[in-house]
């Protein structure tokens, strides 16, 4: 009998799980039961992402899939209560770093646009919201994308109204070998962005606010070609708002960045298949 040809969550869960051995240790600790790997738990999280699902949904899903489990090496099943206790565990650190790592899978060419936007935080119970006193509408999500391939080198997650001034330089401290061309939009009009930039041999390609016919000037000379490239970081963010926005629903804020992340090196994988 002809064998099946590998369905596209099965070569997801092949990358991933290669991204996940690449970044994090096997096991947690010396004194784990080594019953589960880390790597399994990332990609397990990831699907869980994916999917739009539960924790007891994706098992569920997973009795059903043998090539998904033989790929993760799966002997048996964790519980929901196991995948949650590795989902906070698991950092904001490790998933930047397997966000980085995903980008390679991806050819770039290191000319970057940033771009922000707002997610309706999603809670998980109209009753927690009440009772916890949360008052946090919505997640400030800023993208920094290459503009080749859409990639998405790295992301900057806030509840507050930080300016967009404020978010660009750490993501430019941060990833000065992955850009050589900065795009912006007006919001990222600030001349210490621009000397930061310069700084770290990057171009700063960013629009200034017209105050003056110099200003208008200058906004003029820009490369209208190369600039306009920057639409590639608005349309990656509203594809991530499409997908994810209205699934982003751990009750604390701090592990919907958690989820965002997951959700960023997911495009990135899938790009690549």
């Amino acid at each position: 009998m002809k064998s099946l040809p590998k369905s596209q969550i099965l070569r997801f869960t092949e990358k991933e799980i290669h991204l996940a051995r690449r970044a994090v240790s096997r096991y947690s600790s010396k004194f784990s039961k080594h019953r589960y790997t880390l790597p399994q738990h990332v990609v397990l999280l990831c699907l869980k992402v994916r999917k739009n699902t539960t924790y007891r949904g994706l098992l569920d899903e997973l009795i059903e899939m043998p090539r998904i489990r033989r790929a993760l090496g799966l002997a048996e099943l964790p519980t929901p209560s196991t995948l949650c206790k590795a989902f906070n565990r698991l950092g904001m650190a490790v998933w930047r770093v397997i966000l980085t790592l995903s980008a390679t899978l991806l050819p770039t060419s290191r000319v970057v646009g940033v771009d922000a936007s707002g997610f309706d935080r999603s809670h998980a119970s109209k009753h927690y919201t009440k009772r916890a006193e949360l008052t946090i509408q919505q997640l400030k999500v800023t993208l920094l994308v290459d503009t080749k391939e859409n990639a998405i080198l790295d992301l900057h997650v806030t509840t507050t109204r930080k300016h967009d001034s404020q978010i660009a330089p750490p993501l430019i401290k941060r990833n000065p070998e992955n850009i050589d061309i900065l795009l912006g939009d007006k919001g990222y009009d600030d001349q210490k962005i621009r000397r930061l930039a310069r700084q770290h041999e990057v171009r700063p390609l960013i629009k200034h606010r017209e105050f003056t016919s110099l200003h208008k000037a200058w906004n003029a000379r820009l490369d209208a070609d190369l600039y306009g490239q920057r639409s590639q970081s608005e349309a990656v963010n509203s594809t991530l708002k499409r997908k994810y926005g209205a699934f982003v629903r751990s009750r604390r804020w701090w592990k919907q960045f958690r989820e965002l992340t997951i959700a960023c090196l997911i495009h990135n994988v899938e790009r690549s298949l």
